[in-house]
């Protein structure tokens, strides 16, 4: 039997369309100038973000974890005509780099950039949104989502990335990244307001649809 993940990276990956060259160019650069690249939607997840959008056509979306600005970008393309992406970041040092990279794409009018902890400034965000993408702190998926559940209007999509953390989740690891999105994983699964799937893509995709309140 062929190896799941050569499947998706050798075979999945020569059969998607690939992305335009700007982001090509922001993931080189996030290769040669970060210490942890990894942190990078990339592209095979992010043309499954920018299909999603451009199906939906949300009119606001909210990102938690921006890193270079790759999945807001790839997120916001399909934003209706006056809609906005708001991104949350905690690293004050990434926000030079993320406001270049917005521009260079054309998204800059598109995004609006928060710098600062998530879980603090969420509480105060008085706003519905269509689409929303969780790509923070693995072990605070639960409170993001806690967080941002109410905000999301019925029939809106939540997408968590990094559900499967390298195959360990499955393999029941038992360190403490391991413990909390399994758990994660397991609450969702149980949530009757609304209906989810995991999808494997890259390191595991989240997608759910919120039902009811």
């Amino acid at each position: 039997m062929v190896n799941q993940e050569k499947i998706e990276k050798a075979y999945c990956a020569d059969h998607t369309s690939s992305l335009p060259p700007e982001l090509e160019a922001i993931e080189r650069q996030a290769f040669l100038t970060t210490t942890n690249p990894g942190l990078l939607t990339g592209p095979y997840t992010g043309r499954f973000l920018m299909m999603v959008s451009q199906m939906l056509k949300p009119e606001s979306v909210l990102e938690i974890g921006t890193f270079t600005g790759y999945s807001a970008i790839c997120l916001a393309t399909g934003l209706q005509e006056g809609g906005q992406l708001i991104t949350i970041e905690v690293n004050l040092e990434r926000e030079k780099v993320i406001r270049q990279n917005l521009e260079a794409t054309g998204q800059a009018g598109n995004v609006k950039l928060v710098i600062g902890d998530a879980l603090e400034i969420l509480p105060d965000m008085n706003k519905t949104f269509d689409l929303i993408f969780i790509d923070g702190n693995k072990l605070e998926n639960q409170k993001y989502f806690d967080a941002v559940f109410p905000n999301l209007r019925i029939g809106g999509f939540l997408l968590v990335d990094n559900v499967l953390w390298y195959g360990k989740v499955a393999a029941n690891a038992s360190d403490k990244d391991s413990v909390s999105i399994r758990t994660f994983n397991k609450n969702i699964q149980k949530d009757q307001r609304l209906e989810n799937i995991l999808l494997p893509i890259g390191d595991g995709l989240l997608l759910l649809r919120k039902l009811k309140d």
